[in-house]
């Protein structure tokens, strides 16, 4: 039996998988993406030994290029002005800013309210006719009415007695009326005209 010879494998081993992306190895302008290249790509610093201008600084057993202490120096000083800017050293010897005064406004006018007057609550006038010798709140009722047309018959005590027939007979001369000192329709219709107006 012959030895049946196998296709040339393209770099892969079986269909479904993919080949590999290339690495920078095996990048080149000319070249396949799978050709074995002697070539290796590095980049500045990652060699053992630092080349032409490259010097290395050991700071707390790290060893650093100098474009890495180059940055962390940058970075400090940029810290420095900043606290510094922060603190007011860059205001040129000025003290703080004054403060700023707002503009005051016009006082707001006082709106007064009314205060509302204390009134007595108003006067009735009796609501029948009354004679002396009568008692109770009717009497009393028409003592009050008295005392406030300005013939008080003294102290409102419910008692229709000569203090209060004196005082009928004074508002009744001062109306025109027959002076007898018994409030009858006329005097009542007086009374009550009297203390509505």
């Amino acid at each position: 039996m012959e030895a049946r010879e196998e296709p040339h494998d393209p770099g892969y081993d079986d269909w479904f998988d993919e080949p590999e992306p290339p690495t920078q190895t095996q990048s080149g302008a000319n070249r396949s993406a799978f050709e074995d290249v002697e070539e290796v790509w590095v980049l500045p610093g990652d060699e053992d030994s630092p080349g032409p201008g490259q010097h290395e600084i050991v700071i707390a057993g790290r060893t650093l290029t100098l474009t890495q202490v180059a940055i962390v120096g940058v970075s400090l000083l940029a810290l420095l002005f900043a606290s510094l800017a922060a603190a007011g050293v860059f205001n040129g010897g000025a003290g703080p800013a004054p403060p700023v005064a707002l503009p005051k406004k016009p006082p707001t006018p006082k709106v007064q309210t009314p205060t509302p007057a204390v009134t007595t609550p108003a006067v009735q006038a009796p609501a029948q006719t009354l004679s002396p010798g009568d008692t109770g709140a009717q009497v009393k009722i028409l003592q009050k009415a008295l005392a406030k047309l300005g013939f008080s018959p003294g102290t409102p005590d419910g008692d229709y007695g000569p203090a209060t027939q004196v005082a009928v007979e004074r508002f009744q001369v001062s109306k025109g009326l027959a002076e007898d000192g018994v409030v009858g329709p006329q005097t009542l219709n007086a009374i009550q005209k009297a203390l509505a107006g």
